[in-house]
């Protein structure tokens, strides 16, 4: 079944290394979900908060999973928990992918970021549980993510239920 995938990324610092991931067409749709126009973004800024999440709503319409592309600063990223909390809402299946060892546009690869996953988490009973407990994470360079993005994504939306 062809999946659509929605990419979760710091715009600023890590769009030509989404950009290799997009342009490897592993994944039907994956051109379509996540991907905004940096004119569209920038518009969207400007008009406040509730724009720019109505942006990323419109993005994840129709996927059934999101990739967290983790760069150096993502889990800093003013956005990523709301997009990764829309994406839980929405039942799609969820992978964080560790993207600092991919060359960006002057060749030079960048220092592994934090997970996401590690800093969001849920109380039951209360205690605590991390997304990281839930949620699959690779490395796109260590772990072939060329060869198995496909298989990660049909994974990760079969768990969800997808």
């Amino acid at each position: 079944m062809a999946r659509r995938v929605f990419f979760s990324f710091h715009y600023q610092k890590d769009v030509w290394r989404a950009n290799q991931i997009r342009n490897a067409h592993i994944v039907d749709g994956t051109a379509a979900a996540g991907f905004q126009d940096a004119s569209l973004w920038e518009e969207a800024r400007k008009k406040g908060d509730a724009a720019i999440k109505a942006l990323i709503n419109k993005g994840l319409e129709g996927t059934t999973v999101t990739a967290v592309l983790i760069g150096s600063e993502t889990a800093s990223r003013t956005y990523v928990k709301y997009e990764i909390d829309q994406s839980i809402a929405r039942d799609n299946g969820l992978i964080g992918i560790y993207i600092h060892n991919l060359k960006d546009r002057n060749g030079y690869t960048a220092v592994k970021g934090a997970n996401p996953f590690d800093q969001l988490y849920f109380e039951r009973d209360s205690r605590k549980i991390y997304l990281s407990s839930m949620y699959s994470t690779y490395d796109w360079v260590d772990d072939d993510g060329y060869n198995n993005f496909a298989a990660w994504v049909e994974a990760a939306a079969k768990k969800a239920g997808q």
